[in-house]
């Protein structure tokens, strides 16, 4: 299975996963859901993610990614056509629920298969491109469920966005000779205790799985308290919307010329200094009340963060013992998803009780940390 065929899976069950998220938000409010309830929904896509990446990561390493990409990628699919075949609230928590449960073990595969394929010098670049076609499936995706809730309604808009991972299905199948191979040598360390704690007494391998962690919390809480930024000093919706569009179109421009810039300057030192740039960036913006201001800082932000996200990730894969990558990966996704769900009660009362500006300051701050642990050797 090439590199190539292999990010074309990742677009396509991206693509059906952030759909999804369109999806079941309206269907939910059409079916007369209150708003609670779609937080709810929302909690249950990172649900299995967060209890068992860690599971999914060693049951790579031990199985292969064959299987867990091809169950995956099915379950997935499958868990996309019960709210179209039996549309009823009910059916949808259900479906989030068992769309999660799926998607952790696609995706700790995937990232897997992507280092598997990657030589030490193509690795820089098949990661940024894995990044690429996560972003790109984010923007494609809700295109799709929306066109299709317009004009086909959403139990058919749900049967259209499931054909996506059953394809992914059919061409990680027809690859399972390759697949085979790569994961057909034994781990040297495979009779080894394989408990996440040696994993993070690994000094390298914890360090970047903090830093992923810090650069993700940087990510969450921009796109989460910049509309509320915004709207705090009057900014128009559009001109709040144009702010997150430039830190969305910097992650993309950077990505794309990631392994240059890697390849000229290393990948730590570019790690250091994306992460110091992003912290900042973040002093910066509780000092400016103009949109037009507030555009540079976030195009400033994007390319500190999309800088930070496939390094990261890249790292992680490098750095974890041999045969535990999988496990690594997926204590990264623990981390993050644990993240998700910590990080803004966190930030949230710090906002309530002081107000914005100090969730930017100790956001910066939290990043030079992130930052200076990154710098240690």
């Amino acid at each position: 299975m090439s590199i190539h065929l292999t990010l074309f899976v990742v677009l396509l069950n991206m693509c059906a996963f952030r759909g999804s998220k369109v999806l079941v938000s309206l269907f939910a409010l059409q079916l007369g859901a209150p708003q609670i309830m779609l937080g709810v929904i929302v909690a249950l896509y990172a649900l299995c993610p967060t209890l068992l990446a860690l599971y999914a990561g060693k049951l790579t390493d031990r199985l292969g990614v064959r299987w867990p990409l091809v169950l995956g990628c099915l379950g997935i699919g499958l868990s996309l056509l019960l709210p179209g075949l039996l549309p009823s609230l009910n059916t949808l928590y259900l479906s989030a629920l068992l769309i999660g449960f799926c998607f952790v073990f696609y995706n700790v595969s995937i990232q897997n298969l992507v280092g598997m394929l990657s030589s030490t010098e193509a690795r820089t670049r098949n990661f940024s491109n894995l990044s690429l076609m996560i972003a790109s499936g984010g923007f494609v995706g809700p295109l799709i469920a929306g066109f299709a809730i317009d004009n086909l309604g959403y139990g058919i808009g749900y049967l259209c966005i499931a054909v996506l991972p059953a394809i992914s299905a059919v061409i990680v199948f027809s690859a399972r000779h390759k697949l085979t191979e790569l994961s057909g040598a034994k781990a040297k360390n495979e009779d080894e205790p394989g408990y996440a704690v040696g994993l993070l007494a690994n000094r390298p391998l914890r360090r970047t799985l903090i830093t992923s962690g810090i650069i993700l919390t940087a990510i969450d809480l921009f796109q989460f308290y910049m509309p509320i930024y915004g709207h705090a000093i009057g900014m128009s919706a559009t001109a709040i919307g144009m702010v997150l569009a430039m830190f969305a179109g910097a992650s993309f421009i950077v990505r794309t010329i990631l392994p240059q810039i890697v390849k000229r300057f290393g990948e730590e030192p570019v790690l250091v200094a994306s992460i110091f740039i992003a912290a900042a960036t973040y002093l910066l913006f509780p000092l400016v009340e103009s949109g037009i201001v507030l555009g540079v800082f976030a195009f400033l932000l994007g390319l500190g963060t999309g800088c930070g996200q496939p390094l990261t990730l890249m790292m992680i894969y490098a750095r974890a013992p041999e045969g535990r990558s999988g496990e690594a990966l997926g204590l990264r996704m623990t981390i993050n998803n644990l993240t998700h769900i910590v990080v803004p009660l966190f930030f949230g009362t710090i906002g309530t009780a002081f107000g914005v500006a100090p969730v930017f300051l100790a956001n910066a701050v939290m990043l030079g940390a992130g930052g200076m642990i990154s710098r240690r050797r």
